[in-house]
């Protein structure tokens, strides 16, 4: 996926959610049909996708640059 198209989001509730920290950053794995039904898939702390509410996240406008450090794996 090009770093143009590359959606980040800041992660602001976790409830019962072990596996998202409050206050980090998280990488969104496109899937237009779970956003459609209120959801998003993000990598979370186990580093498999999962969904999540929505309202857990706030989306983020990142430089490429940003995106690219956020994008390289750990």
């Amino acid at each position: 996926m090009a770093n143009e198209n590359k959606k980040f989001v800041l992660c602001i509730e976790n409830k019962d959610c072990d596996d998202l920290e409050i206050r980090k950053v998280y990488l969104v794995v496109p899937d237009l049909e779970s956003e459609a039904d209120g959801y998003l898939r993000i990598i979370d702390e186990s580093g498999e996708d999962y969904l999540y509410p929505n309202s857990y996240f706030i989306p983020l406008q990142l430089s490429d640059e940003i995106k690219e450090v956020l994008s390289v794996s750990k």
